[in-house]
């Protein structure tokens, strides 16, 4: 099994307990939800495989460094 497979299945078994948790209440705004859940660490475990080095990290995840300032701005991960 890949790992983008285990992390498909992990994402999967978690909405499903959330979506369970809601008991018959509607969800709302779960895009958004999920979005800011997985962006977060996505940007901590980039930042720290490069140490610190915002090139390196926005290199690894494929997005500009520009984007990546206004993403860790955004998530309060910058002094």
């Amino acid at each position: 099994m890949s790992d983008n497979n285990v992390l498909q299945d992990c994402v999967r078994a978690s909405l499903e307990r959330y979506l369970e948790d809601l008991d018959g209440a509607e969800p709302r705004g779960m895009w958004d939800m999920v979005m800011q859940c997985v962006e977060r660490p996505v940007l901590e475990v980039a930042m720290a495989r490069a140490g610190g080095n915002q090139s390196r990290a926005s290199e690894m995840l494929g997005i500009t460094r520009n984007t990546l300032r206004k993403k860790l701005l955004a998530h309060r991960l910058l002094a």
